[in-house]
Order: structure tokens, then sequence, then C-alpha cells
């Protein structure tokens, strides 16, 4: 007696057909799998030929007086201590009037450069190179508070999560070096947005910032923590690298969340990678002692903010894409520009950056760096023209001014005005949204092309709104 068949000839075909349809599908996916697992940091290009390879961002928290440092306004002078009609003031309802002291800028303006800007004698460092600069003056945002404005101006959403400036160039253009992040932020604080400041969101892990150092401990301390292993060798380390790597792709096949395992699997290669040039990066060993000079390094005021700006300088020349540079938390106090009762403690703050500032623009210049390096610097939002507390100035988002140097800007001009007050922007209205939409282009980005897919709605950093500001581009 014959053994029956198990299955037919044609259920026999439709199986076979359907097992080498899952050998094909398990193929594909192996092949995506495959690709994932290379450097997602690798460098791409981006919608256009960019003017500028990366950004270095030097962040003012706490929103530095405009009117007290390169918004000159001589009404200011001369009717100190008068009382005058201000739209507005703290609401969006301009249509209110409300009697305010007025209170003259407590340092004196003077023009320099070629192109005269008035630069007053908190930044006399800075001032030399306003023929570098371009100034605007037409700058407004966001949020009357600092936690709401400082998220603002990293993630362009004052109450939502959502990517950081950073994370969006890092997912746009990748790293130069396979070797470090695309995205790192200096002494980060843990206030005022704390993380989502550097945070990735919903963009892949893998984009997030890499904080280096703390706001809240001292700049001796600034570095990554637990990168080196004094415990096993070189080889001993990549021998067990690669052996964990191994089970994490081996997780990688069959795990549900497998972005997760991507994520993991990369961050730990570039962690591994970064043992070796992140130490270097973050040692000032091997500069000049002229070079730490021009910085301000070894001067008791300026030592630890310009380790800070030379750090940025050494992670600009190795491929880092958007470097911050946070001058922010007061040691667990309010920000440090916030001056509402004692605005002659913006003296002290100016002290502390303008000789590293301008010592990077100084070093960048030389080396040649700042061809296609931007250089942002600016707060959250400015203050106010008259007087809180007597001697203090309030917080002020309706008007104020950043500057930009360095690639694809037009050196030594002046864009946008506040009103003869200097509250409110008037001329050459420039949003936040419109900043960031000119950082992005001049990377190469068009901000409206720049998209991510999450819950069903195309992202993008600068929402449904932002304008290139083209009058300042080179």
């Amino acid at each position: 007696m014959k053994t029956p068949p198990l299955f037919t000839r044609r259920e026999m075909l439709q199986r076979t057909a359907c097992g080498f349809g899952s050998i094909a599908l398990a193929g594909l996916a192996r092949d995506h799998l495959s690709a994932s697992l290379s450097n997602p940091l690798a460098a791409r290009q981006g919608h256009f030929p960019a003017r500028a390879k990366r950004i270095i961002f030097i962040f003012m928290q706490g929103g530095p007086s405009h009117v007290d440092s390169f918004d000159f306004k001589p009404q200011l002078l001369a009717n100190h201590q008068k009382e005058v009609d201000i739209l507005g003031y703290r609401f969006n309802d301009f249509r209110q009037m409300t009697k305010r002291t007025m209170m003259k800028p407590l340092w004196k303006f003077k023009p320099y450069g070629q192109c005269g800007h008035p630069v007053s004698d908190l930044f006399p460092e800075t001032a030399k190179h306003v023929d570098d600069l371009c100034f605007l003056h037409g700058m407004h945002t966001e949020g009357i508070a600092h936690g709401p404005a400082t998220l603002f101006l990293h993630t362009g959403s004052v109450n939502q999560v959502r990517p950081s400036v950073g994370s969006w160039v890092s997912y746009g253009l990748g790293s130069e070096n396979e070797n470090m992040p695309a995205f790192v932020s200096l002494m980060p604080t843990e206030r005022m947005g704390g993380p989502q400041n550097y945070g990735n969101a919903f963009l892949p892990a893998i984009h997030q910032g890499t904080a280096i150092g703390r706001a809240e401990q001292p700049v001796s301390r600034i570095g990554i923590d637990h990168i080196l292993n004094e415990r096993m060798t070189p080889g001993e380390q990549r021998r067990q690298f690669q052996l964990l790597q191994q089970l994490n792709r081996s997780q990688a096949h069959s795990a549900s969340s497998e972005d997760d395992i991507e994520a993991s699997i990369n961050a730990f290669e570039l962690a591994y990678r970064m043992q070796i040039n992140a130490p270097d990066l973050t040692s000032l060993n091997g500069e000049t002692e002229a070079t730490k000079a021009i910085y301000g390094i070894g001067e008791k005021e300026t030592d630890a903010f310009g380790k800070q700006c030379l750090m940025a300088r050494r992670m600009a020349e190795s491929g880092v894409r958007y470097i911050q540079v946070n001058y922010s938390d007061n040691h667990g106090g309010n920000p440090r520009w916030d001056q509402h009762a004692n605005m002659p403690k913006h003296a002290e703050h100016a002290k502390a950056v303008d000789k590293p500032v301008a010592g990077l623009l100084q070093d960048l210049k030389a080396r040649g760096l700042l061809e296609d390096t931007l250089v942002w610097w600016g707060g959250e939002f400015g203050r106010t023209p008259f007087s809180q507390n007597n001697n203090g100035r309030d917080h002020n988002p309706h008007g104020f001014t950043v500057w930009l140097a360095g690639a694809g800007i037009k050196p030594g001009v002046s864009y946008g005005a506040t009103d003869e007050w200097g509250y409110m922007a008037v001329e050459g209205k420039t949003h936040m949204h419109d900043l960031h939409a000119t950082l992005l282009h001049l990377l190469g980005l068009d901000h409206e092309r720049l998209t991510y897919r999450y819950a069903g709605r195309d992202f993008r950093l600068t929402d449904v709104y932002g304008q290139v500001v083209h009058e300042i581009l080179a």
C-alpha cells in the first residue's frame, strides 16, 4: 500500500513559492538591515550647494541687553528717567498703553571698524571684529519667560517636544568625521529646557546632541565621562566590543523594536570610535601658549569660557557639523544675563565672554575656517529699554539683536531695526523661524524640504513658517 503524498503537486508549488518568497523577503530584509547598520552619520549632500559646512552657536542664556551692547538708541539718553507710553508690554495685545520709565545705556557707545557700527564698552574685543559681523537688529521671538523662549530658540516650539536645531542639521547632513558626532553641546545647562535643547525628540536617536560637560560643574571637568578604560588594553577592548556588537546584531534580526536596537548599535560603534579621537579634542594639549592667550585662557575672568571657545574651534576642525557653546546656568541661580535688578552685573558676564569670542573669530579667520564656518551669537531674547526695580531690565521678545559671521554672510552690515526706544522690531523684522530657515539655507538645506514623518504628519524645524533672509547673504 502506497503512502499518500503529504501534499499535491499544486500544493507543493504553492508552498514552495511561498518559501522562495520568504527567502527573498529575508534577503531584502538583510540588505535593508545591512544598509541601516552602516554609519547613519555619514556625510550627505544637502538640497543645494552649501555656503557653510558647520555652525558654531555661542548661546548667551538669559537675554543680554541689546540696548546696552549693539543697538545704540540716542532717545534713551535724551529721555533717561522719563515716563514713556510703551505698547503691549509683556502682552500680545499691542493696543494696551503702559507708562514705563526709560533707562539710558549704562555703557558708552562708539563706532568701530570701516563700517562704523556702534558698540558699547561692554564688548571692546568683539567690537574689533565688526567688519566681519552681520547684526540682525530686527529679531523677535515667541515666549516671554526663559523656559519657553529658550525652547523656541532651540527647537522652534515653546511647549512641544521637538528636535533641536543641531539634531535637524545632523539628520540632514550627517558628520564630516565618522569618529565624531555631528552635534556637540559644550557645558549645557540642566535647566530652562535642559536636555531638550540638544535632544532629538522623534528623530532617530543617533541625531541627539552629545553633551560634553555640564554648566553646573567647573569647566576644568569638561570632557566625556567614562571614555577611557584603564583596566583593559586597546586590543582587549576591541575584542570585547566586537563580541557585544555580534550579539546586538543577532538580536536586531529578531527584535520587535528593530529601530531601538539599530540605534543602540550605532551609538555603541560611535562611542567606541570616539574613545580614540574625543580625548584629544577635549584636551587643549598641543595648543600653543600664543593661541591660548588670544582666548583669554589662564586669565581669571576668561579662562573657563575661553577653553570652551577653543574647544569649539577644535571640534569645527574635526568635522562636527553643529557646535553649541553655552554661557548658561549661573550655578543654580538665574540664567547669567538675567538682570532684573542689577544691570551692572552685565559687565561681569561681558568680561567673561568678550575676549574668548573675539579670540575664536580671530583664530577661525587666521586658519581659513571662517570661510566655511558660520558663527551665531545671541540669547533667547533681549531686554527692555525701560527700567525694572530701578536698576534692572525685564525680558523683551519683541525686539533684540543677534549677530552672525563667516560663511555666506555679508560682513560689516546691519539688517533690520527696532523702534526709537529699542523695544519692538519695526524694520527688517526677523522672526526666530526666519533665522532658523536662514541657517539651514546656508548649510545647503531647504527648511521646507527638511522634514520627518511622525505621528501621521511631516514635521520640520520651522513648522509652517519661516522665510530665508536673503538680504544678509553674500
